[in-house]
C-alpha cells in the first residue's frame, strides 16, 4: 500500500512522502517487534540492552557503553537495566578497577530468552524485508545509511 492511500492524502511533496515513509514504516516494524517479544515480556528496548550484553561475549558492559550502543538514544538505560535485573536476564555489580563504574553482565537466564527469541526473530526480520531482492535489501541500507550520514 503507498503512503499517500494510508494517509489519505493525494498531493503531498516528495520530500514528505519520504519521511512520512521513513516514519511509518519504522513504526510498522517497531509493532511486529513488540508483538514477538510480548509473549517473553519484553520491550523492544529491554531486548536491544539484552542483545549488546550477549554481543559483549561476557566482558562486562558499563551504563555507558550499552547507553551508546542503543538504537533508542533516548532509552532510559539505567530503567532498563533495573527492569532487567528484576526479571532475573542482567547481574550488575561495581567494577573491581573503578569502584565508580558498574559492571552489567547478561545471566544464564538472559542468554537463554535470546536464544528462544532468535528464531521468531530472525523469522520477523524475513517477513518484513521479503518482498525485497537481495539486491534491493542492500541498496535500502546504503540509502539508510546515507539519510543518517
Amino acid at each position: 500500500m503507498i503512503i499517500e492511500d494510508i494517509i489519505k492524502s493525494k498531493v503531498i511533496s516528495l520530500e514528505l512522502k519520504t519521511v512520512l515513509n521513513l516514519l511509518y514504516t519504522a513504526n510498522l516494524v517497531q509493532d511486529r517487534t513488540s508483538e514477538v517479544l510480548k509473549s517473553f515480556d519484553l520491550s523492544t528496548e529491554q531486548f536491544n540492552v539484552l542483545r549488546i550484553l550477549r554481543g559483549q561475549k561476557g566482558v562486562p558492559a558499563s551504563l555507558s557503553c550499552v547507553q551508546e550502543r542503543m538504537i533508542c538514544k533516548m532509552s532510559n538505560t539505567t530503567r532498563l537495566v533495573d527492569k532487567l535485573i528484576v526479571k532475573g536476564m542482567v547481574q550488575r555489580s561495581v567494577c573491581e578497577k573503578n569502584r565508580r563504574k558498574v559492571d552489567i553482565v547478561i545471566t544464564p537466564r538472559g542468554m537463554e530468552v535470546l536464544e528462544q527469541l532468535d528464531g521468531p526473530m530472525k523469522d520477523l526480520n524475513n517477513s518484513i524485508i521479503d518482498n525485497l531482492s537481495v539486491q534491493e535489501t542492500e541498496m535500502l541500507n546504503t540509502l539508510l545509511d546515507k539519510i543518517r550520514d
